[in-house]
């Protein structure tokens, strides 16, 4: 345990590994061929291959024609083969038209939300002109409800800068100020773009260190002064943003597994603290000022995808996995000999991509391959029935959200027993990799959204009170996966990889269907897309068309 530094580009992993589901690779890999080892029962391989899911038997001209379609690896989540469908599917997530808002009605955090956008006010709601002119008549500002009120109208619509990679785009946030954008691409490439006084100018490039297929996820320290990064390595790797980026310094995890990977990282408000989630089921814990690991508790059934702070205190921890659980920690009281979360929150029927906190220690938002995203209050864990009725339902799961189209099922609007959530915000699709979502700021709307990436290349933005669809952004050809909205700007970014897909013949290594005629469709080019959104007028409100009565002076 212990940090090192490193000044030079780390070997990465094959490209067909990925960064979730880490247990079928390794299963994969024990089918590989040894050089001692010349006799490969084939029928046993087949059905291998057949039962993951990466080979299918399509039958096509005649009971005797079968055409073999061969998945790209048998890795997981972020490979390429992944998005094969990215471009040729045509799923269409189903809108919630009646969303249930019973129990967030009746929760504290409907009040919070319209003071904090100005709407709880008993006196007559005036339009914004009537609030220009009041302001200018009595010479003082506006507050901070109505800053937001006003703002709200303005949402993100149009696309005011672009920036293309050679490959992959799978992260890119705002530091806290927002002074700054980082993007991190599978070409090992860290981008950073000087984004103050509207700008959005990219002013250096760092190479990451032992990268393994990809960088997964990144995150700034509070100052904003370094940016962390993991990858399918044993290291978190941290970087000065404006001082030397040839000097990396690499933290242990001293992870038991051979195959591992941090898919879901955040700094504490201290930046003492870093916490990780990661394939081997655990949350880590590494501690800057000692330099070592601090903790390492086994917090879900399956990968680790979502880690988050509660607040600024950073006390209570969240988690989230594929066992479709969001797990609420207490720093304080947590142990690796007997790690016991404080509650439970249990309503998700598939695995949990992200996870994102309020800041107050609260509310948080958890996004699901169950293509829904769940608002939870942590004053109301869920009991055994929503545990059991939870698991339960990820056990049913026989679909890939990899490469396979959502099944009817998963789409019916079925609230799960026990669901203790305070809100479903159904209308994106969670499909091909780790969707993120999040609140939109409170500075500038008073945390009255809740937007998310899409697999379908949208950025959709929802109403927090309503669950209706207020937004969607579509100009990218191919699945969102990260989206960060400027802490003091209307200003959005999508984070999005593109892919040009080809039909081409190959050959299948299995020496007994070698005159098995196939194909497979091999993504031949990769371009990862960012699109940065701003407000343009374009449409006009009624309140803002309504003319406000005369009054005498």
């Amino acid at each position: 345990m212990g940090t090192r530094s490193s000044s030079s580009a780390g070997g990465g992993e094959t490209p067909g590994d990925s960064p979730e589901d880490s247990q079928n690779n390794l299963e994969s890999r024990g089918l590989q061929n040894d050089d001692d080892e010349e006799n490969v029962d084939l029928a046993q391989v087949l059905a291998y291959l057949l039962r993951r899911g990466q080979v299918r038997l399509v039958q096509g001209g005649g009971p005797a024609s079968l055409h073999l379609v061969q998945s790209l690896s048998d890795s997981d989540d972020d490979n390429d083969s992944a998005w094969e469908g990215c471009l040729g599917d045509r799923y269409i997530p189903p809108v919630d038209s009646a969303p249930d808002t019973t129990s967030l009605d009746q929760n504290q955090i409907r009040t919070q939300t319209l003071l904090a956008t100005g709407r709880q006010s008993t006196q007559r709601q005036h339009n914004i002109t009537r609030l220009l002119l009041e302001r200018e008549r009595a010479g003082c500002g506006f507050t901070m409800g109505e800053r937001c009120r006003v703002t709200s109208h303005f949402l993100p619509n149009h696309v005011c800068a672009t920036d293309s990679y050679s490959q992959k785009a799978f992260c890119g946030v705002y530091s806290p100020n927002g002074s700054v954008f980082m993007s991190a691409c599978q070409d090992q490439n860290i981008r950073l773009y000087d984004c103050r006084n509207g700008a959005f100018k990219k002013f250096r490039t760092v190479k990451a260190r032992d990268v393994g297929w990809s960088v997964l996820d990144v995150a700034f320290t509070p100052d904003g002064g370094h940016f962390l990064y993991s990858s399918w390595s044993d290291y978190i790797h941290i970087c000065n943003i404006y001082g030397d980026t040839e000097s990396h310094t690499a933290l242990d995890l001293s992870p038991s597994e051979r195959r591992f990977a941090v898919f879901s990282l955040t700094v504490s408000s201290d930046g003492r603290e870093i916490l990780g989630g990661a394939n081997d089921r655990c949350v880590y814990v590494y501690d800057r000022e000692q330099n070592v690991r601090t903790l390492k508790i086994v917090s879900h059934e399956d990968d680790v995808n979502a880690v988050s702070f509660a607040d600024d205190s950073c006390h209570i921890v969240y988690s989230g996995g594929d066992d479709a659980l969001c797990k609420v920690w207490d720093r304080r009281t947590m142990r690796e000999d007997d790690p016991k979360p404080v509650g439970i929150l249990a309503g998700h029927q598939d695995g949990i991509t992200f996870i994102h906190s309020k800041g107050d220690a609260r509310y948080l938002l958890s996004n699901s391959k169950d293509q829904s995203i769940k608002l939870w209050d942590i004053r109301r864990f869920s009991g055994p029935e929503g545990l059991e009725a939870s698991r339960r339902a990820v056990t049913q799961q026989n679909w890939d959200y990899r490469w396979q189209q959502v099944p009817k099922r998963a789409l019916r609007k079925k609230r799960l027993p026990g669901d203790t959530s305070l809100m479903t915000y159904r209308g994106h699709g969670v499909l091909h990799t780790l969707i993120r979502c999040r609140f939109s700021p409170a500075y500038t709307t008073g945390q009255q959204f809740v937007y998310s990436g899409c697999s379908t290349g949208r950025v959709v933005v929802y109403d927090l009170l309503t669950g209706q669809i207020v937004k969607k952004l579509t100009n990218h050809k191919a699945c969102v996966r990260d989206v960060s909205w400027h802490p003091c700007e209307n200003k959005l970014v999508s984070s999005s990889p593109y892919c040009h897909l080809k039909s081409l013949p190959t050959t299948f290594k299995i020496p007994a269907f070698q005159n098995v005629p196939h194909c497979r469709t091999l993504p031949q080019n990769w371009d990862g897309n960012l699109r940065v959104w701003e407000h343009r007028q374009a449409e006009f409100y009624p309140e803002d068309l309504r003319t406000p009565p005369l009054e005498s002076c």
